[in-house]
């Protein structure tokens, strides 16, 4: 009796371990994010993540991590290079560090009006060729980008357009950011996150740079800044994804489609996603009586882009890369009546 169901015991792992084999993904790779865990945009990442399963019918599967969950979060893209991570879901201006063209294309302040005007960009301007360029030489290989779609901006007095700026205190991170807006004629400082409400309500600053709508209604902003700008005229950063390069080569052509096809249909899906979460608060808060929200005119953003474009010279002439991105970025505007 041992013996027989020792032998049905065996036989049974033996058929396991078939069928396992059987459903085993042909390709698994770990990617990890430049988000943490809890936040929405992580939470639809790991979506993405699941949609690839799916739409290779489980022959290829992701492996997300949330931010520091392997490396820093400025270190992916070494970490895929040598081989800890095999791709990574980030903001590229992460690596602006390296090459300056990498904080350009990531970011190039004042340049988009919606996420759409970026995703043609990358599409048919010459984007996703000028990402491939940056990063093949340290052995990544760009899939696609995404975005959380652009941040609105915090205000304590009414803006109606670039003029309004000029002599305005507020808050904006360290590097383009600063620049674009003290050319501006604004007067920013460089406050931590953490410091934007406290120094709102103070009246040390009257305007910021922090983030979408929606959370800056959530963490109670605009109580003590009424007079909000959406959609924002300034941020929107580029999320790449980015595969290995050699994991990337290795894929079957079909495979490599159906990887760029569902980042495209996942960029679409994160910006209706935050898009709808934005406008909800964006009704919440007009109900509300309280607050004014101001939409730039098309006029207004074009002249911040103008303003905006003499930083980006200043940027270009740190590196050839930089200069190539500036070239191609700015002739692609011009060419499209994005800029002046």
């Amino acid at each position: 009796m041992l013996k027989t169901l020792t032998k049905t015991a065996m036989a049974a792992v033996a058929v396991g371990a078939l069928m396992s084999s059987a459903l085993a993904a042909d390709f698994t790779f770990r990617f990890q994010s430049s988000d943490p865990a809890g936040n929405p945009n992580f939470e639809l990442q790991q979506g993405w993540a699941e949609s690839v399963k799916e739409k290779t019918g489980g022959r290829i599967e992701i492996e997300l991590l949330p931010v520091e969950s392997i490396v820093a979060h400025n270190e992916t893209q070494d970490a895929i290079a040598g081989g800890i991570l095999d791709g990574h879901v980030t903001d590229t201006s992460y690596f602006a560090g390296k090459d300056p063209a990498f904080g350009l294309i990531a970011n190039p302040v004042g340049a988009w009006s919606s996420p759409d005007e970026m995703f043609t960009f990358m599409a048919e301007g010459g984007g996703k060729e000028l990402m491939n360029e940056l990063l093949e030489p340290y052995g990544l290989r760009f899939i696609g980008a995404t975005t959380p779609g652009l941040e609105a901006f915090i205000s304590k007095v009414k803006l109606n357009g670039v003029d309004d700026l000029k002599g305005l205190k507020m808050r904006a991170p360290e590097g383009l950011v600063q620049q674009v807006f003290a050319a501006a004629g604004a007067a920013p400082v460089n406050l931590p996150g953490s410091e934007v409400f406290t120094a709102l309500d103070k009246g040390v600053i009257d305007a910021a740079d922090y983030t979408v709508f929606s959370t800056n209604q959530a963490q109670g902003m605009h109580s003590v800044a009424p007079n909000p700008v959406y959609p924002g005229f300034h941020s929107m950063p580029l999320v790449e994804i980015s595969l290995n390069k050699a994991k990337w080569d290795a894929l079957p052509a079909d495979l490599q489609a159906a990887l760029e096809e569902s980042v495209s249909e996942f960029a679409r899906s994160q910006v209706a996603a935050l898009a709808e979460r934005d406008l909800k608060a964006v009704e919440e808060a007009k109900a509300g009586g309280e607050i004014t929200v101001t939409d730039w005119p098309a006029e207004e953003r074009a002249k911040f882009r103008t303003i905006a474009t003499g930083e980006w010279a200043k940027v270009a002439e740190r590196s050839p890369n930089a200069k190539r991105v500036y070239e191609v970025l700015t002739s692609y505007l011009k060419e499209n009546g994005l800029m002046q």
